[in-house]
This record gives structure tokens, sequence and C-alpha cells, in this order.
């Protein structure tokens, strides 16, 4: 059994994706809960943090989701949500009135990515790091590589934010140039500094989670900062559980990785 600390719950609309025809290329996305307990049946997930799906440039498709994934947290008590929120001063209201939610049982997460816009400079960010403050909540932060994304920016936010608030850093920088940086030194140095970061390794090419078990080993510190998260629908399940087993072999971090380290973060 295993725990999932990071998918996404929605479909979205088709989209002219890179100037191409509209299309939807998240295949395994689901629309109601009861098709998403379905999966995590299957998979023989016990637990799991589901979070609006998003990817399209029309804010009021992840905010719709917000309502969805918070009925799907008090239903069944497998799961824990997070809510989507934003930085930029368009999605003000939207943020708001997502924010009045952040005190409904199994709320645990509030969700920010700069994929659609925004910076980490944006004076948006205040009431969001007020109310995971406020409720004890983690900051959700996508990062992949180049412009608002990239870990160089990302980073300050744990930099800035990080002594008082718990902030996940999904996707362990989001590609070669972060898995370096972060295996390299700066993640373990933000955890000796007394940071509260964490992260998992979906989307992580094939070196980085094998890396970085040996360096937590090495180092004797971050085996209780890394969680497993499929991405699903954008992610593959089997894919990243078959990774991520191969990288953590040993009972102690497996146990932390798989379980232990959800049950910490996410209550």
């Amino acid at each position: 059994m295993t725990s999932d600390a990071h998918r996404h719950l929605g479909v979205l609309p088709a989209y002219p994706f890179y100037g191409g025809p509209p299309v939807n290329p998240d295949v395994t996305a689901r629309a109601t809960i009861d098709g998403l307990l379905k999966d995590l049946d299957r998979e023989g997930t016990e637990r799991a943090l589901i979070l609006p799906n998003y990817g399209v440039p029309d804010p009021d498709v992840a905010f719709g989701f917000n309502d969805l994934v918070v009925e799907a947290a008090q239903k069944d008590d497998r799961i824990r949500c997070g809510l989507w929120v934003s930085a930029q001063a368009g999605d003000a209201e939207r943020t708001k009135r997502a924010l009045k939610l952040a005190g409904e049982p199994g709320v645990r997460a509030l969700k920010i990515s700069f994929l659609l816009g925004g910076s980490i400079d944006d004076p948006g960010l205040e009431p969001i790091f007020a109310a995971a403050r406020e409720h004890d909540l983690v900051v959700h932060v996508h990062t992949s590589p180049g412009a608002a994304s990239d870990i160089d920016q990302v980073g300050q936010l744990v930099d800035r934010h990080g002594d008082d608030v718990k902030i996940h850093l999904v996707h362990f920088g989001g590609g070669m140039s972060g898995h370096i940086k972060l295996v390299g030194g700066r993640f373990f140095d933000w955890i000796a500094a007394g940071k509260q970061v964490y992260t998992d390794l979906s989307w992580a090419i094939g070196f980085a989670p094998r890396w970085l078990a040996q360096e937590i080993d090495r180092r004797g510190l971050g085996h209780d900062r890394v969680l497993f998260a499929s991405d699903e629908p954008w992610g593959d399940h089997a894919g990243e559980l078959a990774r991520l087993q191969a990288a953590a072999p040993g009972r102690e971090l497996s146990d932390a990785v798989f379980q232990t380290n959800f049950s910490k973060l996410y209550h």
C-alpha cells in the first residue's frame, strides 16, 4: 500500500496547445470522485493528496475544481486535498474565494504554479502564505526548467517562507539542471538550515532518484522530506512507482517515502 502525495482531479476542456489542434492529452483524467476512487482501489493507493487539474489558460477551469476536490476529501477518509490558488492580480478575487475554503475538513495544501503566468514577486503571494500559516497548510509549488518555474526562482520561496511554512517542491526541480542543483547541495542545505522543504520525484530524470537516495544515506538527512507522487493524469502511476521503488529499496527509506512522510505532512 502506498500514499500518493500529488495527483489531480477534473477533466480539462480540449485546447490547441503549442499552435496545434484542440487536444485532450490528459487521457486518464477523472471527472468524478467515484472514478478517482476506482483508480485508487486498482492501484492499491491507501491515501492520496488530490489537487485540481490545470493546464489550459482559463483560470476558471482550475478554480472551478476546488469544490470538487474538497468534496472528495470529505467523502472518503483516504483523500486529502489542495486548493488551486494564484498570485496573479487578475485572479485576486478567485483566490480570495478559494482561500475561504482553507479551513474546510480535508484541506491540507494550497497549490500554486507559474506555468500560466505570474512570478515569485507577485503581491498576490502574501495572502496565500498567510493562509498557509493560519491553517497550517503546505504550499505546493510546481517546478520546471526555465522562466518563473525554475528552481532558481521557486527556491527563493523556500528562502523567504520556509522557516514558518511547509513548502512542497513538485517534480524535484523539474529537470536536469534542477535535479543537480538540489541533490548537489541546495536541498540538503535548506534542511540543515531548518527550512520546512519537501519534494516528490514525479517526472524526475532516471539518475535523480538513485543519486538522491545515495546522498540521503551519505549525509544522514533528508529521508523525511521525500514523498512518492504519481501526478496522474500527467504522470504515470505504474512508472513512477517502479522507478522510486528501485531507487529506495531499503526498508527505512521506502517506508518513509511511500507512507510515513505523507502521514506526517498531510495528517
